[in-house]
């Protein structure tokens, strides 16, 4: 299944398709949806991404996540009020690696960057049928703030987009806001444009193809592409602990400097 956000322009989510279902940006739901067929013996023992049902963590009240990127480092909070269920997927997903070397295929200067799809294809396959439903909009989607993207009502999965402006008219289309970039919205900025939007509105990557080739198919025809090299829970004490270290490493080169 393939994810996009709305188009920039109109009134109207413009969505693609893959395979048999389109792309939007929406909610999320905390408990993946069962496939047809599915036994519950297939969600139990060790949590792993290769089963979706088994990684189903209730996120804490909030939580900031660190991704490390080819174009720097951003960090993001998350309030789980804002959007309950699409704030667990996105904990799950973080904490489980899923996000790791996943690249930013889509950008569209001034609306989205979005991201999401796995350079494994086999788990961006597995991924696509584990749906979760919406949740209501309680946050604008203002500059900063991350959605989940969605094929229609209750099929949010793994797709992200980052708001790159004030793109309040996605409310009403049910796309709800889950964190926001609290720290390095310049790097956010600066991550590579250079082929624009997906088919048909620009000549960046399609997505049935890096659901099926994954990162071999992105790194042959869009070598330009940023990345996620490392996404991970980022908590309030690891953050004091590394600015004091940085703190200690610029007073150290003064002191030298002094001599």
């Amino acid at each position: 299944m393939r994810q996009q956000a709305p188009r920039k322009h109109g009134t109207r989510a413009a969505l693609l398709a893959v395979g048999t279902l389109t792309l939007v940006f929406g909610g999320c739901r905390k408990a993946a949806v069962k496939r047809p067929g599915e036994s519950a013996s297939q969600s139990a023992g060790p949590p792993s991404l290769y089963r979706p049902a088994s990684l189903q963590l209730t996120a804490p009240p909030t939580y900031q996540v660190k991704f490390n990127t080819t174009k720097g480092s951003f960090v993001v909070a998350v309030h789980r009020d804002w959007a309950p269920l699409g704030a667990d997927r996105f904990y799950n997903l973080v904490k489980f690696g899923y996000y790791n070397d996943a690249s930013f295929f889509r950008v569209v200067p001034g609306f989205v960057i979005q991201f999401g799809l796995s350079p494994n294809p086999r788990l961006s396959q597995i991924w696509s049928q584990a749906m979760i439903q919406d949740d209501p909009v309680r946050h604008s989607n203002l500059a900063g703030t991350l959605a989940f993207a969605a094929a229609g009502p209750n099929t949010r999965t793994t797709q992200v987009f980052i708001n790159l402006a004030n793109n309040s008219n996605l409310d009403a289309m049910g796309f709800a806001p889950f964190g926001q970039v609290v720290q390095g919205m310049n790097v956010v900025e600066k991550i590579y444009s250079g082929y624009g939007d997906a088919p048909p509105s620009g000549h960046g990557p399609d997505q049935n193809r890096i659901m099926m080739q994954g990162a071999a198919y992105l790194k042959k025809d869009f070598p330009k592409l940023d990345s996620i090299e490392t996404a991970s829970i980022f908590t309030p004490s690891e953050r004091s602990t590394d600015e004091g270290a940085t703190s200690r490493r610029r007073t150290g080169r003064a002191v030298q400097g002094n001599h």
